[in-house]
């Protein structure tokens, strides 16, 4: 997910389009520039360098998401998954030329049934999702877990050395962590309820993560019901942080909104997420800057849409998100990249 949201493929219905890239208000931008043009596109992520992007989308006729890579001017666009199957959440292993990724193609080659969402917004958690790590052309592709269950939202530590990934191996949806080869697992997170989209700070000794907790018994019921169908609700997340070794968890929202893609600040003080903060039952999310302490909250964007995905580069300098943003037909979702101003 992660999607993804959480393996997050994102299919919001939009109904507002704009016809500017930004906003008086976005005083965070210094420059941005939109590197794709039509179908889905999704959690956009930088290489070490900062050159390159991976991402995921559903365009050029594909009829569920493909992992792409491309030069951060949105040349050299490039297929790197097997082209079958349903992949989502990929990223650039640090200090190596490899990537990671989750696929369905070992399971099925077609892509596989979307949510039934007649019963309301729901997120697929396929049970054929397992985590792969390959060379960055996509090929030598080995399969990381090879678990019965959902095994996705996969990051890469800065040092290269440990995968963080969501999995419900053990009957929730927990964080994990392995080594390069899926081996080393340890399990990070224990209570009820959906935990995942996590990401490493910039020194490497934390993450920060979306999670649900039930508020009854009922809730708790309809979560396990929905998980057997292989299938989770993000109405309501909030944003935590932990310690590698899964001590110290700390609270960081606590507003009942749909809260996820959240991502350190370069200087590892801040995160910024994803929200409908101010539209808890709509489809508008904006990105908000806060404080490690859940303090200082800020809103980063205001467009009529969707915002999300966010990630900064290692430098600092540039900026990456997705967006409904002058979109020209609904479910679109653009790649859009910013000079970052501090």
């Amino acid at each position: 997910m992660k999607f993804i949201l959480f393996a997050v493929t994102i299919l919001f219905s939009q109904n507002i389009f704009s016809d500017s890239l930004s906003t008086n208000q976005e005083k965070y931008f210094s420059s941005i520039k939109q590197i794709t043009f039509g179908g889905s596109n999704a959690e956009a992520y930088f290489s070490t360098d900062g050159k390159k992007i991976i991402y995921q989308s559903t365009k050029d006729g594909y009829t569920c998401d493909r992992i792409f890579t491309m030069d951060i001017d949105g040349a050299n666009d490039k297929l790197i998954s097997t082209g079958t199957g349903r992949t989502t959440c990929a990223f650039f292993i640090p200090n190596s030329k490899k990537i990671v990724y989750s696929s369905t193609h070992e399971f099925s080659s077609d892509c596989l049934p979307r949510p039934d969402r007649s019963k309301g917004y729901a997120w697929a958690v396929y049970n054929a999702y397992d985590v792969f790590i390959a060379d960055e052309d996509g090929k030598k592709l080995v399969n990381l877990t090879k678990s019965n269950g959902y095994d996705a939202e996969s990051v890469v530590s800065p040092d290269g050395k440990t995968i963080l990934f969501t999995s419900d191996r053990d009957g929730d949806l927990e964080i994990y962590s392995m080594n390069l080869k899926g081996k080393n697992l340890k399990r990070l997170t224990f209570e009820k309820g959906y935990d995942g989209g996590g990401f490493f700070s910039p020194d490497g000794k934390k993450i920060v993560y979306r999670a649900h907790r039930p508020i009854n018994d009922s809730d708790r019921i309809i979560g396990e019901e929905l998980l057997k169908q292989e299938l989770v609700k993000p109405s309501q997340m909030e944003i935590f942080t932990i310690n590698i070794d899964g001590t110290n968890k700390v609270q960081i929202t606590n507003n009942g909104a749909a809260n996820f893609a959240p991502y350190f600040t370069p200087d590892g003080k801040k995160i910024i997420f994803s929200s409908n903060l101010h539209n808890p039952k709509g489809w508008n999310f904006d990105l908000f800057l806060v404080d490690i302490e859940g303090k200082n909250f800020e809103q980063v964007t205001f467009n009529e849409g969707f915002d999300g995905f966010p990630m900064f580069s290692k430098d600092g300098k540039r900026f990456i998100f997705c967006s409904s943003r002058n979109a020209k037909t609904a479910h679109e979702f653009n790649i859009f990249l910013v000079n970052w101003k501090y």
